[in-house]
């Protein structure tokens, strides 16, 4: 069963042209092919970027916060409260009007108070404002270093000046060590945020970045084992451009240098724009999609690959629109906060839970993201 199970899994009509078998694909004559099996490092890798991301956290980010002034928020926990803790954790954080009013009745307090547990208690599961200086610390420090090591791994290369180059000889293309250690790391680092998904900052696109993710790692692991490898290192160079410039706002940000940050904003938004509403799919979607058809029948590798590409493509766009939003509020408004936060809600004081006025505090809320005031991942790939 198993063996016919991984005969399908390898049918050479699924991942290679028509013709070409993977008996084509040998190593010889001082050549190496990429294959799957060069991938199954990537699980360690992963691991260990988890290891050096803690450390990088404790040891690096942490005291360059708190350097620069960077701390939490100071919030009040909610009153003990056995009754609305279990309906917090087993029905509802935020509880219609009707459902407090019921829960009065259960534990004889007013609305006011009532309400007021339900907003302390969900603040008690946002992240501080360290923890995302933190994480954004690390994420610009890979994606720095990522696109530095893709610019060396292409900056020679035929294939980045003419993209009809990508597929001269294809699939008989052997595999450059840059390229080799650019996948490993990159898809080190996606499979690394996949598993941290439910400890790091949790955002309103929380799902649009697991499909985000998977379509990445789906999108690596098929180009590397089609072998569509040229293709692949281009689109990965493409995305971290601007992500370093993202995540480099929000450390701005995070260090109240509003007008640095928000001038990076500006740029990345720009760069965001030029990579993935124009490069992406006027250039590279372009080149996997018109270009192969020119040398080789259309198979399944082709559809597949081009399928995935225009699931990140529909992704860029949702993220350009609200990216556009914090853009136009950088520019003509004030942003408190990003179209992506989950953010941290006010928490009054004891005298406004009496239904009194409570003293007027200036800018109490916590910028959470972006740039321009800003925050998140626009992410791609």
């Amino acid at each position: 069963m198993l063996e016919q199970v991984s005969e399908f899994l390898w049918w050479e009509c699924l991942w290679l042209p028509k013709n070409v078998s993977w008996s084509d694909l040998q190593d010889g004559d001082g050549l190496v092919y990429a294959r799957p099996s060069h991938l199954y490092l990537a699980l360690p890798c992963a691991f260990a970027l988890l290891l050096v991301r803690y450390l990088f956290e404790r040891y690096l980010a942490s005291p360059l916060a708190e350097a620069w002034g960077i701390r939490d928020r100071r919030r009040l926990p909610p009153e003990p409260s056995c009754a609305l803790d279990a309906y917090f954790c087993h029905t509802s954080h935020c509880p219609s009007q009707a459902e407090v009013r019921s829960l009065c009745k259960k534990t004889s307090w007013s609305e006011r108070r009532v309400q007021v547990w339900f907003r302390r208690r969900r603040n008690q599961d946002r992240a501080g404002l360290c923890k995302r200086f933190c994480e954004a610390s690390w994420r610009c420090t890979f994606y720095l270093f990522a696109f530095l090591g893709g610019i060396l791994a292409l900056y020679d290369k035929p294939w980045l000046y003419n993209l009809r180059d990508v597929w001269d000889g294809f699939p008989k293309q052997s595999m450059l060590p840059s390229q080799y250690w650019y996948y490993l790391m990159e898809m080190g680092f996606y499979l690394s945020l996949l598993l941290s998904l439910t400890f790091d900052v949790k955002r309103k696109d929380f799902k649009e970045q697991v499909v985000h993710h998977i379509a990445t790692l789906t999108l690596l692991a098929f180009s590397w084992a089609s072998n569509y490898i040229r293709i692949g290192t281009l689109v990965m160079a493409t995305h971290d451009s601007a992500d370093i410039l993202l995540e480099g706002a929000k450390i701005l940000n995070y260090a109240k240098w509003k007008r640095s940050a928000d001038a990076m904003f500006v740029v990345f938004t720009l760069i965001f724009a030029l990579t993935r509403m124009v490069i992406l799919p006027f250039w590279l979607i372009h080149c996997t999609w018109v270009y192969p058809v020119e040398r080789f029948e259309p198979f399944f590798g082709y559809y597949f690959f081009n399928a995935m590409l225009v699931v990140l493509q529909i992704l860029h766009f949702y993220w350009g629109l609200l990216i556009s939003k914090m853009l136009y509020k950088c520019l003509f408004s004030t942003l408190e906060g990003d179209e992506r936060s989950d953010e941290e809600e006010e928490d009054r004081s004891d005298e406004e839970e009496e239904g009194k006025d409570p003293p007027k505090k200036e800018n109490q809320r916590l910028d959470h993201t972006t740039s321009c005031r800003p925050r998140g991942r626009a992410n791609g790939i």
